[in-house]
Protein backbone atom coordinates (compact mmCIF):
# COMPACT_ATOMS: atom_id res chain seq x y z
CA UNK A 1 0.00 0.00 0.00
CA UNK A 2 2.59 2.50 1.06
CA UNK A 3 4.96 2.04 -1.88
CA UNK A 4 2.24 2.51 -4.46
CA UNK A 5 0.81 5.52 -2.69
CA UNK A 6 4.09 7.35 -2.21
CA UNK A 7 4.22 8.37 -5.86
CA UNK A 8 0.66 9.67 -5.70
CA UNK A 9 0.74 11.68 -2.47
CA UNK A 10 2.09 15.25 -2.35
CA UNK A 11 5.73 15.29 -1.28
CA UNK A 12 7.24 17.47 1.45
CA UNK A 13 11.03 17.26 1.84
CA UNK A 14 12.11 20.70 3.10
CA UNK A 15 10.85 23.83 4.83
CA UNK A 16 10.52 25.45 1.39
CA UNK A 17 7.91 22.82 0.51
CA UNK A 18 5.64 23.60 3.47
CA UNK A 19 3.54 26.41 2.00
CA UNK A 20 3.01 24.76 -1.42
CA UNK A 21 2.26 21.49 0.36
CA UNK A 22 -0.37 23.06 2.63
CA UNK A 23 -1.95 24.76 -0.36
CA UNK A 24 -2.07 21.50 -2.28
CA UNK A 25 -3.56 19.35 0.47
CA UNK A 26 -6.31 21.93 1.04
CA UNK A 27 -7.62 20.98 -2.41
CA UNK A 28 -8.31 17.36 -1.45
CA UNK A 29 -12.04 16.93 -0.73
CA UNK A 30 -13.27 15.98 2.72
CA UNK A 31 -15.39 12.84 2.89
CA UNK A 32 -18.90 12.37 4.17
CA UNK A 33 -19.50 9.56 6.64
CA UNK A 34 -21.03 7.41 3.91
CA UNK A 35 -18.19 8.09 1.44
CA UNK A 36 -15.62 7.25 4.09
CA UNK A 37 -17.31 3.95 4.99
CA UNK A 38 -17.62 2.90 1.34
CA UNK A 39 -13.96 3.64 0.67
CA UNK A 40 -12.92 1.85 3.86
CA UNK A 41 -14.86 -1.27 2.86
CA UNK A 42 -13.26 -1.20 -0.59
CA UNK A 43 -9.83 -1.02 1.00
CA UNK A 44 -10.47 -3.62 3.71
CA UNK A 45 -12.39 -6.12 1.59
CA UNK A 46 -10.88 -5.63 -1.85
CA UNK A 47 -7.46 -4.11 -1.20
CA UNK A 48 -8.42 -1.13 -3.38
CA UNK A 49 -5.34 1.15 -3.43
CA UNK A 50 -7.26 4.11 -4.87
CA UNK A 51 -9.73 3.90 -2.00
CA UNK A 52 -6.90 3.83 0.54
CA UNK A 53 -5.28 6.84 -1.11
CA UNK A 54 -8.52 8.84 -0.89
CA UNK A 55 -8.80 7.97 2.80
CA UNK A 56 -5.27 9.28 3.31
CA UNK A 57 -5.50 12.46 1.23
CA UNK A 58 -8.79 13.48 2.83
CA UNK A 59 -7.05 13.52 6.22
CA UNK A 60 -3.74 15.21 5.34
CA UNK A 61 -5.05 18.53 6.68
CA UNK A 62 -5.68 16.83 10.03
CA UNK A 63 -2.04 15.72 10.12
CA UNK A 64 -0.79 19.22 9.32
CA UNK A 65 -2.96 20.73 12.05
CA UNK A 66 -1.70 18.26 14.66
CA UNK A 67 1.93 18.73 13.52
CA UNK A 68 1.61 22.50 14.01
CA UNK A 69 1.06 21.87 17.69
CA UNK A 70 4.57 20.40 18.01
CA UNK A 71 6.49 23.29 16.41
CA UNK A 72 7.62 24.48 19.84
CA UNK A 73 10.07 21.58 20.13
CA UNK A 74 12.41 23.16 17.61
CA UNK A 75 12.12 20.50 14.91
CA UNK A 76 11.44 21.16 11.21
CA UNK A 77 7.74 21.38 10.46
CA UNK A 78 8.13 19.34 7.29
CA UNK A 79 9.60 16.48 9.33
CA UNK A 80 6.76 16.67 11.84
CA UNK A 81 4.22 16.53 9.01
CA UNK A 82 6.04 13.64 7.33
CA UNK A 83 6.08 11.64 10.56
CA UNK A 84 2.42 12.40 11.11
CA UNK A 85 1.64 11.19 7.59
CA UNK A 86 3.29 7.85 8.42
CA UNK A 87 1.01 7.58 11.44
CA UNK A 88 -2.00 8.38 9.25
CA UNK A 89 -1.05 5.63 6.78
CA UNK A 90 -0.74 3.17 9.65
CA UNK A 91 -4.18 4.22 10.88
CA UNK A 92 -5.72 3.69 7.42
CA UNK A 93 -4.06 0.30 7.21
CA UNK A 94 -5.58 -0.83 10.52
CA UNK A 95 -8.91 1.03 10.34
CA UNK A 96 -12.05 -1.07 10.79
CA UNK A 97 -15.22 0.76 9.66
CA UNK A 98 -17.38 -1.75 11.53
CA UNK A 99 -16.14 -0.36 14.87
CA UNK A 100 -18.60 2.51 14.44
CA UNK A 101 -16.32 5.57 14.64
CA UNK A 102 -14.90 7.89 11.99
CA UNK A 103 -11.39 7.45 10.64
CA UNK A 104 -10.31 10.84 12.01
CA UNK A 105 -11.14 9.73 15.56
CA UNK A 106 -9.02 6.61 15.15
CA UNK A 107 -6.22 8.32 13.20
CA UNK A 108 -5.57 11.11 15.71
CA UNK A 109 -3.95 8.64 18.13
CA UNK A 110 -1.67 7.17 15.45
CA UNK A 111 -0.69 10.60 14.11
CA UNK A 112 0.21 11.94 17.55
CA UNK A 113 2.03 8.76 18.52
CA UNK A 114 4.15 8.89 15.36
CA UNK A 115 5.03 12.58 15.84
CA UNK A 116 5.75 12.18 19.54
CA UNK A 117 8.07 9.24 18.96
CA UNK A 118 9.97 11.35 16.42
CA UNK A 119 10.22 14.26 18.88
CA UNK A 120 11.42 12.00 21.69
CA UNK A 121 14.01 10.30 19.49
CA UNK A 122 15.25 13.67 18.27
CA UNK A 123 15.67 14.91 21.82
CA UNK A 124 17.52 11.69 22.72
CA UNK A 125 15.09 10.93 25.56
CA UNK A 126 14.03 7.45 24.50
CA UNK A 127 17.47 6.00 25.14
CA UNK A 128 17.39 6.82 28.85
CA UNK A 129 14.29 4.69 29.43
CA UNK A 130 11.63 7.39 29.46
CA UNK A 131 8.55 6.33 31.42
CA UNK A 132 4.98 7.26 30.50
CA UNK A 133 5.00 9.84 33.29
CA UNK A 134 8.24 11.38 32.02
CA UNK A 135 6.84 11.56 28.48
CA UNK A 136 3.79 13.38 29.84
CA UNK A 137 6.14 15.71 31.71
CA UNK A 138 8.17 16.37 28.56
CA UNK A 139 5.12 17.25 26.46
CA UNK A 140 3.47 19.44 29.14
CA UNK A 141 6.39 21.11 30.92
CA UNK A 142 6.64 24.01 28.46
CA UNK A 143 2.93 24.90 28.85
CA UNK A 144 2.93 24.70 32.65
CA UNK A 145 6.24 26.53 32.90
CA UNK A 146 4.92 29.38 30.77
CA UNK A 147 1.78 29.61 32.92
CA UNK A 148 3.85 29.90 36.10
CA UNK A 149 6.52 32.24 34.71
CA UNK A 150 4.53 34.69 32.58
CA UNK A 151 6.47 37.68 33.89
CA UNK A 152 9.68 36.03 35.06
CA UNK A 153 12.94 34.78 33.56
CA UNK A 154 15.24 31.99 34.70
CA UNK A 155 14.56 28.56 36.11
CA UNK A 156 11.58 27.40 38.12
CA UNK A 157 11.69 28.02 41.86
CA UNK A 158 10.97 25.30 44.41
CA UNK A 159 7.27 26.17 44.79
CA UNK A 160 6.78 26.11 41.02
CA UNK A 161 8.59 22.78 40.74
CA UNK A 162 6.40 21.34 43.49
CA UNK A 163 3.24 22.58 41.75
CA UNK A 164 4.20 20.97 38.43
CA UNK A 165 5.24 17.69 40.08
CA UNK A 166 1.84 17.47 41.82
CA UNK A 167 -0.09 18.35 38.66
CA UNK A 168 1.67 15.76 36.49
CA UNK A 169 2.23 13.05 39.09
CA UNK A 170 6.03 12.99 38.91
CA UNK A 171 8.76 13.69 41.45
CA UNK A 172 10.24 17.14 41.96
CA UNK A 173 13.63 15.75 40.93
CA UNK A 174 12.19 14.58 37.60
CA UNK A 175 10.83 18.09 36.97
CA UNK A 176 14.28 19.60 37.68
CA UNK A 177 16.03 17.13 35.41
CA UNK A 178 13.56 17.61 32.57
CA UNK A 179 13.73 21.39 32.84
CA UNK A 180 17.50 21.13 32.59
CA UNK A 181 17.25 19.09 29.39
CA UNK A 182 14.54 21.16 27.73
CA UNK A 183 15.55 24.68 28.75
CA UNK A 184 19.31 24.49 29.33
CA UNK A 185 20.94 26.69 26.68
CA UNK A 186 23.90 24.30 26.53
CA UNK A 187 21.55 21.53 25.36
CA UNK A 188 21.15 22.71 21.80
CA UNK A 189 18.98 22.03 18.76
CA UNK A 190 19.88 22.32 15.09
CA UNK A 191 16.84 24.54 14.57
CA UNK A 192 15.41 27.34 16.76
CA UNK A 193 13.47 26.19 19.78
CA UNK A 194 10.93 28.94 19.13
CA UNK A 195 10.55 32.12 17.12
CA UNK A 196 11.79 34.40 19.89
CA UNK A 197 14.78 32.39 21.11
CA UNK A 198 17.50 31.66 18.56
CA UNK A 199 20.05 30.40 21.09
CA UNK A 200 18.82 26.85 21.60
CA UNK A 201 19.68 24.21 18.95
CA UNK A 202 19.96 20.46 18.63
CA UNK A 203 23.57 19.72 17.73
CA UNK A 204 23.30 15.96 17.75
CA UNK A 205 20.50 13.68 16.58
CA UNK A 206 21.20 9.99 16.65
CA UNK A 207 20.35 8.09 13.48
CA UNK A 208 19.00 4.72 14.52
CA UNK A 209 17.74 2.17 12.03
CA UNK A 210 14.22 0.93 12.69
CA UNK A 211 13.66 -2.74 13.30
CA UNK A 212 10.60 -3.17 11.09
CA UNK A 213 9.72 -6.63 12.38
CA UNK A 214 9.99 -5.49 15.97
CA UNK A 215 7.89 -2.40 15.21
CA UNK A 216 5.17 -4.53 13.62
CA UNK A 217 5.05 -6.79 16.68
CA UNK A 218 4.78 -3.75 18.94
CA UNK A 219 1.97 -2.34 16.82
CA UNK A 220 0.04 -5.62 17.01
CA UNK A 221 0.50 -5.69 20.77
CA UNK A 222 -0.60 -2.07 20.93
CA UNK A 223 -3.79 -2.91 19.05
CA UNK A 224 -4.58 -5.68 21.54
CA UNK A 225 -4.00 -3.36 24.47
CA UNK A 226 -6.19 -0.66 22.95
CA UNK A 227 -8.99 -3.15 22.40
CA UNK A 228 -8.77 -4.30 26.02
CA UNK A 229 -8.65 -0.70 27.22
CA UNK A 230 -11.75 0.26 25.21
CA UNK A 231 -13.65 -2.59 26.83
CA UNK A 232 -12.34 -1.92 30.34
CA UNK A 233 -13.03 1.82 30.23
CA UNK A 234 -16.77 1.10 30.00
CA UNK A 235 -16.68 0.03 33.66
CA UNK A 236 -15.92 3.59 34.79
CA UNK A 237 -18.48 6.00 36.17
CA UNK A 238 -19.02 9.19 34.17
CA UNK A 239 -16.95 11.41 36.49
CA UNK A 240 -14.13 8.89 36.64
CA UNK A 241 -14.06 8.68 32.85
CA UNK A 242 -14.09 12.45 32.41
CA UNK A 243 -11.22 12.95 34.87
CA UNK A 244 -9.21 10.12 33.33
CA UNK A 245 -9.65 11.57 29.84
CA UNK A 246 -8.68 15.06 31.02
CA UNK A 247 -5.59 13.81 32.88
CA UNK A 248 -4.34 10.98 30.66
CA UNK A 249 -5.97 10.86 27.24
CA UNK A 250 -6.32 14.43 25.99
CA UNK A 251 -3.94 17.27 25.17
CA UNK A 252 -3.34 19.69 26.70
CA UNK A 253 -3.53 17.78 29.99
CA UNK A 254 -5.84 19.35 32.57
CA UNK A 255 -4.20 20.18 35.90
CA UNK A 256 -5.49 18.98 39.25
CA UNK A 257 -6.38 22.58 40.04
CA UNK A 258 -8.50 22.98 36.90
CA UNK A 259 -10.42 19.78 37.58
CA UNK A 260 -10.88 20.52 41.27
CA UNK A 261 -12.63 23.77 40.33
CA UNK A 262 -14.74 22.09 37.67
CA UNK A 263 -16.04 19.36 39.99
CA UNK A 264 -15.93 21.46 43.19
CA UNK A 265 -13.69 18.97 44.97
CA UNK A 266 -10.15 19.12 46.34
CA UNK A 267 -7.07 18.50 44.21
CA UNK A 268 -6.31 15.43 46.31
CA UNK A 269 -9.80 14.08 45.64
CA UNK A 270 -9.23 14.52 41.89
CA UNK A 271 -5.99 12.56 42.20
CA UNK A 272 -7.77 9.80 44.15
CA UNK A 273 -10.49 9.50 41.49
CA UNK A 274 -7.86 9.41 38.74
CA UNK A 275 -5.91 6.65 40.50
CA UNK A 276 -9.11 4.74 41.26
CA UNK A 277 -10.10 4.87 37.58
CA UNK A 278 -6.70 3.59 36.50
CA UNK A 279 -6.86 0.76 39.04
CA UNK A 280 -10.36 -0.23 37.89
CA UNK A 281 -9.20 -0.38 34.27
CA UNK A 282 -6.12 -2.41 35.18
CA UNK A 283 -8.21 -4.89 37.16
CA UNK A 284 -10.78 -5.20 34.37
CA UNK A 285 -8.07 -5.73 31.74
CA UNK A 286 -6.49 -8.44 33.92
CA UNK A 287 -9.87 -10.12 34.35
CA UNK A 288 -10.55 -10.07 30.60
CA UNK A 289 -7.06 -11.36 29.82
CA UNK A 290 -7.38 -14.17 32.38
CA UNK A 291 -10.75 -15.19 30.94
CA UNK A 292 -9.29 -15.28 27.42
CA UNK A 293 -6.42 -17.47 28.61
CA UNK A 294 -8.88 -19.87 30.27
CA UNK A 295 -11.02 -19.98 27.11
CA UNK A 296 -8.00 -20.67 24.89
CA UNK A 297 -6.98 -23.55 27.13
Amino acid sequence: MVDKKRNLLPVITSENDVYPYLKKISQFPLLTNEEERNLAYKWVNEGDIDAAQKLVTSHLRLVAKIAMGYKGYGLPLFDLISEGNLGLMQAVKKYDPDKGFRLATYAIWWIRASIQEYVLHSWSLVKIGTTAAQKKLFFNLRRLRNQLKKYEDGYLNNDQIKSISEDLGVTEEEVKQMEGRVFNKDFSLNSPLNDENQSEWIDQIEDESTDIESTAEKNDELDKRKELFNIAVKTLESRELEILKARRLKEPVKTLEELSKKFSISRERVRQIENKAIKKIQEEIKKISDNKMISSN
